[in-house]
């Protein structure tokens, strides 16, 4: 396939397509036909894809399916905390960069500890399994995240999986981990079958043996279980995830099974420390009695799980460091920069073609400057290259020659090479930026058909195909330039495959989207990480756009004035600045607005053609202000609140909505802090630790009259 004849949206539909249709292989029908390596690459391609052409990208995006959805032959099970799948990295510095990512969102010195766990990563069939009173009562597969498949009466016959737990567990308690089938047992399964009828491998075994009708036939199958994870429970449990898992071992849960030693190992999160135990953990791989496929590492503290939270399909607090996919060598003819919508210049190494598990290469990415550096690559090098599937490859080292030395070290340019404007790479950073923005004909292109994107000014029929057309004609150049293409209707009319109606359909469409709100607005000029949770947060707290401006106004003299103060106690310039910045987020304070994206806002609007650009589109709409949630005086206004058990007239997400409405701040554990506690029938150990604080304790009825009386009267 020559990627250069196929338009993304094509390319996307193509993946789409394949990512489906072996997510039901892998996780329904227990046929994969690829491994996963080539399947990773895949997701990797289309997202990359969808990045860079989001108004490209089809409507439905096969990436953030958890799993597929359960089987018609089991009963379905709803899990109550969804089951979510682990986002990947392929190399150390990819890891390295996640472990510092982290830090940054936690508001941490990037050279500081921060407990990391990493553990093997099971290559089996995840289940949750639900106690209440400490009984099993349901097991259940992932499913598609939301909905699993009911293997109760199987599970019980699989070893490790306890069917009564101890008394000092709590009430409720749901423990996600992975059944696996041992690889002796494998071995000896498929001694006993037909040629034609040998498994795959000890995953497919497992998960065929799990949906056995029968589950006599699943308990001669050898099946293990091993945890990995907690769903929901009203218990006080550890607060770090290493003391979870020592808890739920010593409760039962992989009690007797073997795992060839040690699987799980706490670090500093320092590079060397994840990189040495990723190494042991690969040097000991083939010893290992089950299958892995990397290494799985989480924030040990659950605190700080919680403040990172999750997106839609994967949590924020881990990641999965995968094993490497299929290599080669070849050379390294050249290095070019790409340049992306928001201006992120992007090394891509031109390679001889070479062919790779039935694919021919010519290019890799390279990530970064950091990533170049570090390998020492240099033109006319011979390079080592790793890839699966579909995906562009990534470079992972070289092979030493004697010619290496004398080939002059490359570096990355300082001006951009589209617009020729300045190319900077902000401190703690890994990426280079071209900061020409609009004025960047890289940049554009794609910038245009962001402001006409779904969650921008969702311009129906200005689409990726047209705007380039439209730009290639200089008519478009600028996004005020969108909502002057009426004077060009003759002109539209008469393109090809066009005709009145075409083009007056476009200019209505345009027309009706002057009509938005102000976070749509500020969304429109694609300022680095201000993404559509910022631009709410901020149009909401501060209102119109003329008062948002003022703001940005107010914050550029504030962060100047600290900048000023910080140099004036001897800070270097970079010191000064990230400093500058955290006191501009303190004063902001704002949930989803830290300093690196008001750092990135404030630099935009610097450039006296970005804030002009900026100024001539708000002029060209008709902004709405977002209406800022009314708080009600409550009896619980200002006060600390928990809710436990099981709640039967409303969700525990409808309660918490409620709460923080009436005024309250929710929390999910007991402490002297405490104000109030909901508890719901099958309140377990926190109704106790309430009890001994003092908290005072309601049940739901009376929760039900406080929001009726502050809301209705």
């Amino acid at each position: 396939m020559n990627d250069e004849q196929t338009s993304p949206f094509d390319r996307m539909q193509t993946l789409g397509c394949k990512i489906e249709r072996h997510q039901r292989l892998y996780h329904r029908e227990d046929a994969p036909e690829i491994d996963d390596a080539a399947y990773d690459a895949m997701v990797r391609e289309y997202r990359e894809l969808a990045e860079a052409h989001p108004d490209e990208a089809p409507a439905n995006d096969p990436t953030q399916n958890v799993g597929a959805s359960p089987s018609e032959a089991f009963s379905p099970v709803t899990h109550t905390v969804p089951m979510l799948s682990l986002d990947n990295v392929f190399s150390v510095d990819e890891l390295a960069e996640w472990a510092l990512q982290k830090r940054r969102q936690l508001g941490m010195a990037e050279d500081m500890p921060l407990a990391m766990t990493s553990e093997v990563k099971f290559d089996g069939v995840s289940i949750s399994l639900r106690y209440e009173h400490r009984t099993l009562v349901t097991a259940a597969t992932r499913g598609d995240g939301q909905t699993g498949e009911d293997v109760t009466d199987n599970a019980r016959t699989v070893l490790g999986i306890p069917l009564e737990l101890p008394q000092d567990s709590p009430d409720i308690l749901e423990v996600r981990g992975e059944v696996l089938m041992p690889k002796d047992v494998f071995l000896h399964l498929n001694e006993s079958r037909a040629p034609d009828k040998k498994l795959a491998n000890p995953r497919n075994a497992a998960a065929g043996s799990l949906r056995q009708k029968d589950p006599a036939k699943t308990a001669m199958r050898g099946l293990v279980f091993l945890p990995h994870g907690i769903g929901e429970t009203d218990g006080d449990l550890p607060g770090t995830w290493s003391g979870r898992i020592g808890l739920l071992r010593r409760w039962g849960f992989g009690k007797g099974v073997r795992t060839g030693g040690g699987i799980m190992a706490v670090s500093d999160g320092s590079r060397e420390q994840l990189e040495g135990i990723y190494a042991s953990i690969e040097t000991r791989r083939p010893d290992l009695p089950f299958d892995i496929d990397g290494v799985v590492v989480k924030l040990d503290s659950i605190d700080d799980q919680k403040r990172l939270g999750n997106v839609s399909r994967s949590p924020r607090w881990a990641i999965a460091h995968k094993f490497p996919a299929e290599q080669a060598t070849t050379r390294l003819t050249a290095i070019d920069i790409q340049v992306g919508r928001t201006g992120r210049m992007t090394p891509v190494a031109r390679l001889q073609p070479v062919n790779v598990g039935g694919v021919l290469v010519s290019n890799a990415t390279l990530h970064n400057e950091d990533h170049i550096a570090k390998l020492d690559l240099r033109i006319g090098d011979t390079v080592i290259i790793q890839r699966a599937g579909d995906v562009i490859p990534q470079i992972v080292g070289r092979v030493e020659d004697e010619g290496h030395e004398g080939r002059p070290e490359w570096s990355f340019p300082e001006s951009c090479p589209e617009c020729d404007s300045a190319a900077v790479r902000e401190a703690g950073q890994a990426d280079t930026y071209c900061e020409g923005s609009f004025h960047c004909p890289a940049q554009i292109v794609t910038r245009l058909v962001h402001v006409a994107s779904r969650d921008a000014l969702d311009i129906d029929g200005l689409g990726a195909k047209i705007i380039e057309e439209l730009h290639a004609d200089g008519k478009l150049r600028t996004p005020v330039d969108i909502f002057r293409l009426r004077r060009f209707a003759d002109e539209l009319a008469a393109r090809e495959g066009w005709g009145e109606i075409s083009a007056n359909k476009l200019l209505d469409s345009i027309d009706k989207a002057r009509r938005t709100k102000v976070d749509r607005a500020l969304y429109c000029l694609g300022i680095r990480q201000f993404g559509r949770s910022a631009t709410q947060a901020i149009a909401r707290e501060w209102g119109s756009i003329d008062a948002v401006l003022a703001q940005f106004a107010r914050l550029a003299v504030v962060r100047v004035a600290a900048r000023d103060m910080e140099r004036g106690r001897g800070a270097s310039e970079e010191e000064a600045d990230r400093k500058a910045m955290k006191a501009v987020a303190e004063a902001v304070a704002i949930p989803d607005v830290g300093p690196v994206v008001l750092a990135n806002i404030l630099d935009f609007f610097a450039d006296a053609e970005n804030a002009a650009l900026a100024s001539d589109l708000f002029d060209e709409l008709r902004l709405t202000v977002l209406k800022k949630p009314d708080r009600v005086e409550s009896e619980v206004s200002g006060k600390t609140i928990v809710f436990t058990g099981k709640l039967e007239k409303v969700t525990r997400e409808e309660a918490k909505g409620q709460a923080t409405v009436l005024g309250a701040k929710v929390s999910g554990s007991i402490s002297a802090k405490t104000d109030l506690l909901v508890a719901g029938p099958g309140a377990g150990s926190k109704l106790k630790k309430a009890a001994d604080l003092g908290v005072e304790v309601i049940d739901e009825d009376r929760w039900i009259d406080i929001v009726r009386k502050a809301l209705i009267g």
